[in-house]
């Protein structure tokens, strides 16, 4: 089964209360400024229909997170057989009693906690037999049908999971009001670079409605070839309300899809796939 399963009531409270004694890591996302952000962080404590939380900086200075009272946020973690999301508002900030954690930012308790399984997390190429094309834009909302102020990429899905992704873009002849860099054509230099937020839209079978959602880029390479790009995408902001878990239960439904028709393909094709209809799959140089 790959769809959310919500826990509530003491459930979830169990669930909340294991992470905040094992103070495992947590991955929190909001919008700030019309942006998405996110930010590790550790569940300190829950009491009090409060969860108390804290960036986390074991690996250095944390950043800084602009987050504002009544403000709504997601959180994700993984943890024994899944992986947790849920959705909440911040109810106060203040101090921590370390000073290198940037203040406590205290949570209402959620009312519930939904679970995917960790499978469905675990990345999958496309099938041979599929082409999916993929829209991306360079925006931090969804994408409107008027909205023509932004700038539109197509390419191939490589491979997906619940998580994330891996896109292949060509590349663009240089335009005039491109920089020379980008103009010279360097292994990684393009529109692209890590750290951009994007929206990003595919149809993961024919029949079906697209999915669209926000990702961050986390890589930039060239393909083998050298005449596109591969693109490294993290799947942010799902977990922040309804409308996006039922994207990512999507996600997790197109991941297990994939990966049965993938399976049929190995086991010998039932019918003929004609090459030319067939997507090239260049891998990455590195990944």
């Amino acid at each position: 089964m790959s769809e959310i399963v919500m826990l509530q009531g003491p459930q979830s409270q169990t669930i909340l209360l294991m992470v905040v004694r094992d103070q495992s890591p947590a991955i929190m996302s909001y919008l700030s400024k019309d942006k998405w952000h996110v930010a590790k962080v550790v569940m300190k404590d829950l009491k009090g229909g409060r969860l108390y939380i804290e960036n986390c900086h074991t690996c250095g200075k944390p950043h800084p997170a602009n987050i504002q009272i009544d403000q709504p946020v997601g959180v994700s973690f993984k943890h024994t057989y899944g992986k947790f999301v849920f959705d909440t508002t911040v109810v106060s900030l203040e101090p921590s009693c370390d000073p290198e954690a940037g203040g406590t930012i205290v949570l209402a308790e959620p009312q519930q906690v939904g679970v995917i399984q960790r499978r469905s997390y675990f990345r999958v190429n496309v099938p041979r037999s599929l082409r999916v094309n993929v829209v991306l834009w360079h925006r931090t909302g969804y994408r409107h049908q008027d909205d023509r102020t932004h700038t539109y990429s197509e390419g191939s899905l490589l491979d997906i999971s619940a998580g994330g992704a891996q896109v292949i873009v060509p590349r663009r002849e240089a335009k005039p009001c491109v920089s020379t860099a980008v103009r010279e054509g360097g292994a990684g230099e393009s529109e692209f670079h890590k750290g951009q937020f994007l929206g990003v839209r595919f149809t993961p079978m024919p029949y079906e409605t697209p999915l669209m959602f926000n990702v961050q880029v986390r890589s930039v390479l060239p393909t083998a070839d050298h005449a596109g790009l591969c693109l490294g995408l993290q799947i942010v902001g799902l977990e922040a309300s309804e409308e996006g878990r039922q994207v990512l239960s999507r996600l997790a439904k197109v991941v297990e899809c994939y990966h049965q028709i993938a399976q049929s393909e190995e086991r010998g094709p039932q019918t003929t796939v004609l090459e030319e209809n067939r997507p090239l799959q260049v891998p990455c140089e590195a990944r």
